[in-house]
């Protein structure tokens, strides 16, 4: 599919989205392909295998923002004891989860630095490719990686992030290294079974912090465009998509609610159909630094926002250290087969996962009911932020559709 970047369409949405642009706070494959990852292949009159003989039901695990501050890299180095940075002490706590399900997606918010550095954090993110290598090592199988700070170090920040994703294993969506690459749909296999879903991830971002996209380079990175999300899902359902799955960077930063824009324009994409049949079938929602709800909106499910799932202590627009930060969901969707060929997979069990990351000992911290707190910590404390995760998550009547809480 050939990307078509709106740029006066995408500017004033982004406009409307956020009115700060800037996050606040302290086995080789062939480019664009990696682990479950599938070249681009039609399947029985130009739709998915949906419904053929064998499908079988998956689970689908999406996580929040990875945004490395200078204190995440700082705590990786030493977790490293000398010989680099590793990240997979950070995400040890969610490694269990997020290898459990069929599908992993992560949201990779900054751009990697060259190897040995320098490695930056805010504002302009150059973070460690070793990143990549923990992300693969929890489990993920592809990233989001459409967002603010997808253009902080330019065209080569891209190059080397999606480098070493390549690297890892890990496929991604959302930037590109070249045009061919950009108009590709990122394919992804839902399990290791013969018979798998195919499922398509494509993300996009409300901006890049007024950062212009590379010259001669318009498909650099995938900007916010209802027209574009709606050909490029249909694009990825001709491809072979049994399920299309879209990433948006999108939101007010520190709000807990959804925002007119996130609103309007999630109704807007669950009502766009084809023959009948959604051309999305889930959104996922990165960059308001905060949890925000998760609703059902025209029969498909809309996470607005999932919150960081790995960020240093972060200070919000009144000046004032604001631990909602790091507090995080994840969401997990099973998805069902449908009864026949070319219908919807629909999604029959909608759960979210509430996490912490606890910022003084930079670690992942599930927060499911029976979760011990971490060295001198406090359990109450944990409770605090499990109930207030729920509440807002479940604040647009999520829990009448049948979403629960996982484990």
């Amino acid at each position: 599919m050939t990307k078509r970047i709106r740029q006066g369409a995408a500017i004033a949405v982004a406009g409307l989205l956020a009115t700060a642009t800037a996050c606040t706070g302290q086995q080789s494959t062939p480019p664009g392909f990696a682990g479950r990852h599938l070249s681009a292949e039609r399947g029985a009159n130009g739709a998915g295998a949906g419904g053929a003989e064998g499908a079988r039901s998956f689970t689908l695990l999406a996580s929040g923002d990875i945004l490395p501050h200078s204190t995440i890299i700082d705590r990786a180095a030493a977790d490293a004891e000398g010989r680099g940075y590793d990240f997979r002490p950070m995400l040890k706590g969610a490694a269990a989860t997020v290898s459990g399900a069929d599908l992993a997606i992560c949201h990779m918010e900054t751009a990697y630095g060259r190897k040995g550095g320098p490695y930056t954090g805010y504002p302009s993110f150059r973070s460690p490719p070793e990143v990549a290598t923990a992300l693969r090592a929890t489990g993920f199988d592809s990233c989001s990686t459409a967002s603010n700070h997808t253009l902080d170090d330019g065209a080569q920040g891209i190059a080397r992030t999606l480098d070493a994703l390549d690297r890892a294993g890990i496929a991604h969506a959302g930037s590109a290294r070249s045009a061919e690459e950009a108009a590709r749909p990122t394919l992804l296999k839902a399990g290791k079974a013969k018979d798998a879903a195919k499922v398509a991830h494509l993300a996009y971002t409300y901006g890049t912090n007024d950062m212009p996209l590379p010259a001669g380079q318009p498909w650099a990175v995938d900007l916010i465009d209802k027209g574009l999300i709606v050909a490029d899902a249909r694009a990825a359902r001709k491809a072979g998509a049994d399920v299309v799955v879209v990433s948006l960077h999108w939101g007010t930063e520190w709000q807990d609610a959804p925002d007119d824009v996130q609103l309007g324009l999630g109704r807007e994409l669950t009502a766009s159909a084809t023959g009948g049949r959604p051309d999305i079938d889930l959104i996922l929602g990165t960059h308001a630094h905060v949890p925000q709800a998760y609703e059902k909106v025209n029969g498909t499910w809309i996470v607005y926002g999932m919150g960081d799932q790995v960020a240093g202590a972060m200070v919000n627009h009144d000046g004032v250290q604001d631990s909602r930060a790091n507090e995080s969901s994840m969401g997990r969707f099973t998805f069902a087969p449908p009864a026949k060929p070319g219908e919807r997979w629909a999604v029959e069990k909608a759960e979210f996962i509430p996490q912490w990351f606890d910022p003084e000992a930079a670690r992942v911290v599930g927060l499911e009911p029976g979760t011990s707190a971490p060295a001198g910590g406090n359990s109450g404390r944990l409770r605090e932020i499990r109930d207030r995760i729920h509440a807002v998550v479940l604040s647009r009547g999520a829990a009448q559709d049948g979403l629960v809480a996982g484990r």
